[in-house]
């Protein structure tokens, strides 16, 4: 193990580019991840983050057929991500009854399309990275991109944070005092979808929706107040990212299911441990 942490923490070492990007994303899974868990959308960000592949298969094939340097696949799935963030909250809003229909809709046409341009694609890359992720992958400038990115999520996320409490918590009752429901309905949309498109690297697609909300829900076993949640969340997801990278290292295995593995253990054993030996939960 001491070699492995090595690894982590020493600039030149294997897992010390993967450890920087699965630390910013901790600190974005904890704000947005929180906010997902408590409005209890995980279902609606797992669509979002499905419906990417079609931007990635869309992004790979242009690049090949027309020479599109600039269209990369971390492009094109933040484009897919966010053209389904806007699809699915707008017609949930005006149509709350189709709201489960058009959610499905838009997973399975997304990874569908992504397919069908893989296919048409020669010497595509393996899709195996994409679906369950391969951290070891990212280079300096994805770390740019996606630290970038996170910055503005986080941000966001602090500072309508009030706002965004009212709608999650009591949707009606902000209504009644002036928030604008709606729109910030849809701003958490687009911030679940810049977060699970920076942080599918770490997990893929798959299982990016474990590592947004499993932290969260293992938090919200010990914390009341969101503000804390996302500050234990957050934390848990850069143990768990750490811990499975270097574990993954360890024993030769997927660094994604081992992080996703590891969170999931995690609430399990704690969701067993406070049925069991119920404490008050702080705030």
């Amino acid at each position: 193990m001491p070699d492995a942490i090595q690894q982590l923490v020493t600039p030149d070492g294997i897992l010390f580019m993967p450890f920087l990007v699965g630390i910013m994303g901790s600190v974005t899974f904890g704000v947005v991840g929180s906010y997902v868990t408590v409005r209890r959308i995980s279902y609606v960000a797992a669509a979002i983050a499905h419906s990417a592949l079609a931007g990635i298969g869309a992004a790979v094939f242009f690049q090949h057929r027309f020479g599109w340097a600039w269209c990369t696949p971390l492009t094109g799935a933040f484009v897919a991500a966010i053209l389904s963030a806007l699809i699915i909250g707008r017609v949930t809003l005006s149509s709350e009854h189709q709201g489960d229909s058009v959610i499905s809709a838009v997973m399975v046409i997304g990874m569908a399309v992504g397919l069908l341009f893989l296919k048409k694609t020669p010497g595509y890359f393996a899709p195996m990275s994409v679906l369950f992720g391969d951290i070891l992958l990212v280079s300096k400038r994805d770390l740019w991109i996606i630290g970038g990115l996170n910055a503005a999520t986080i941000a966001c996320g602090v500072l309508y944070y009030r706002k965004l409490l009212a709608v999650c918590f009591d949707e009606e009752y902000a209504r009644l005092r002036g928030v604008r429901a709606d729109l910030y309905y849809l701003l958490l949309l687009l911030l679940t979808a810049l977060t699970v498109v920076a942080m599918m690297q770490i997990v893929g697609i798959i299982m990016v929706i474990a590592l947004l909300t499993l932290p969260a829900m293992t938090a919200l076993l010990l914390v009341r107040k969101l503000w804390h949640c996302m500050i234990v969340s957050g934390g848990l997801c850069a143990l768990f990212v750490s811990a499975g990278l270097a574990g993954s290292y360890q024993t030769d295995m997927p660094s994604g299911p081992m992080i996703v593995m590891m969170a999931g253990s995690v609430f399990l054993l704690a969701a067993g441990a406070v049925k069991i030996f119920p404490v008050a939960r702080q705030g």
